[in-house]
Formats: structure tokens, sequence, C-alpha cells
């Protein structure tokens, strides 16, 4: 995996430049607030979690990979299958375990308070999907890296996967409009705008829903799933009920968040009431 760097690189500049056209032409709600000083913390954050993720870790997931097919960790190189199935198979396990990541995320208050940061953007478009906590993303690569070993992964399977994870994180972060018919097929075989965008509804019910960042199957056959905002997309309010004010929401408050913010009622054992006042 010579030029992991190099195509993981190459699909998210593709990616973000495509879907940021997108938005520009089609939009799917105007945005409320300011774009420039949005899209500078999210970007610097992006700039930043990578940095601090391969500092604190001397492998990465394909490394992983690499070090567990070379060893023999692992249940699929103990297991005698076709490549492509066991890449297959790869791809499908690693997805299954981010879904379930994330539903702990929003299951645990302490966890809540880490990732409420990426639920408190007050706008909803593809830099959305690169806003995580420092502190989330860390332990999110130690899950990762202890799946990848457990599984026994192929290497092709973990790029395979970080690449569509990546790249689907900002197709369906998107604020961009599809047509219904193509929305209602499309979001049976990947996690579309429309279906992300519920997740990110300020009312407790739809933000704990959804949970999919690529394949969107596990809500459904995990009963996660709500096909569309009771407010319509034009009409529901995107963020988190505590964290209206956008001057708070910039570097470093935003670092900051888990540390000083009241997370809510969100956590999904804490059963919270809907927030009373939905308006911005």
């Amino acid at each position: 995996m010579i030029y992991e760097v190099a195509i993981r690189l190459g699909f998210f500049f593709g990616v973000f430049a495509m879907v940021g056209l997108w938005e520009l032409i089609l939009p799917r709600r105007p945005l409320t607030t300011s774009k420039a000083v949005r899209w500078f913390s999210n970007l610097a954050i992006t700039v930043l979690n990578p940095a601090v993720v391969y500092l604190l870790f001397p492998i990465v997931p394909v490394g992983a990979a690499l070090l567990a097919q070379k060893s023999g960790w692992g249940v699929l190189n103990n297991v005698d299958l076709p490549y492509w199935f066991a890449v297959a198979v790869g791809v499908m396990v690693l997805d299954l375990a981010i879904y379930l990541q994330h539903v702990m995320f929003h299951t645990l208050p302490v966890f809540w308070r880490l990732h409420m940061m990426h639920h408190t953007d007050l706008d909803f478009d593809i830099t959305t999907g690169l806003r995580f906590h420092p502190i989330e993303m860390i332990l999110s690569m130690g899950i990762k890296l202890s799946v990848v070993v457990l599984i026994g992964a192929p290497p092709l399977a973990v790029l395979l996967f970080e690449v569509l994870l990546n790249a689907t994180s900002m197709f369906n972060h998107g604020n961009i409009r599809l047509p219904l018919r193509i929305d209602r097929k499309l979001r049976l075989l990947v996690v579309t705008p429309d279906m992300h965008r519920v997740h990110h509804s300020v009312t407790i019910r739809e933000t704990n829903s959804n949970f999919g960042f690529n394949l969107p199957w596990w809500d459904r056959l995990l009963g996660t799933y709500r096909d569309q905002p009771a407010a319509g997309h034009d009409g529901m309010v995107i963020g988190h009920a505590q964290f209206r004010d956008a001057r708070r929401l910039t570097l470093p408050w935003l670092l900051a968040l888990p540390f000083i913010g009241k997370p809510g009622e969100y956590a999904i054992n804490r059963r919270g009431r809907e927030p009373v006042d939905r308006k911005r």
C-alpha cells in the first residue's frame, strides 16, 4: 500500500470539489450563518485531527491490516475464503463497527459530550462531515484499529473502507438537492444527504436515528431508520438545542465545548424531552 496516502488524498479532494460545486449549483437549503466563518472553523479542525491522530498512533488502519496479515491475526486471516469475498466482508464489518460506534457515542453521556461538537453546526454542508472533536477521532482510531486486527481485514478492504467512509461522509453531509425519486432508490444502497440530514435535526428523536455513514442497511435492520423529519427538510431546525449562538461555535470554543458546554438530554439513555423552543 505504498500509494495509500496519494489515493486517499486524491479521492478526498476530488469528492470535496465535486460536492462543494454541487452545493453552489443546487443547494438543498439556504444557509443561516456565515459560510466563511463556519468553513474556517470546520476546515481548521479537519487539518488538526489527522495531525493529532498520526502523532499519537504509530500505525494506521492499513498498516495494522498488513501487520495482522503477516502475523496471522484475526478471523479472516485464519479461514479459507475467496479474496474478493474476504474484502467484501471486511468492508461490511468495518462499516457495521462504525455504525455501532456512532450509536455508542449517542448513548453514553461522556461520549456524547465529545460527539455533540459535530451536532452543534447550525448549518449542514460538506464541512459538517469533517467536523469532529480531536478526542473523538483518537477514540475512533483506537476502535478502528482493534476491529481491523480482530477480524483480520485484508489491507485492500481497509483502504476501500477508508476511502468510502471519507467520500460518503462528505456526500451525505452535502447541502445538495437530489430528485426525490432518485433519493428513494439511492438510499437503498448508500446513505443520502436527505437521509442523514434527519440525524442533524434539533429534535431529539430525530437526532437519535439514521446513524449510518456509508451503508444504509444497519439503520433499517436495527430499528434506527427514520424516513423523513417531522417538519420536512425545509422546516426542520439543524443543530443542538443548547448551542444556538454562532459566535460561540468557532475555534477555540468548539475544542472546549465538551468540557464547558451543557450536553442537554440528547444521550439515548437519558430519554430526554424535546426542546421547548426550536426557533433559532
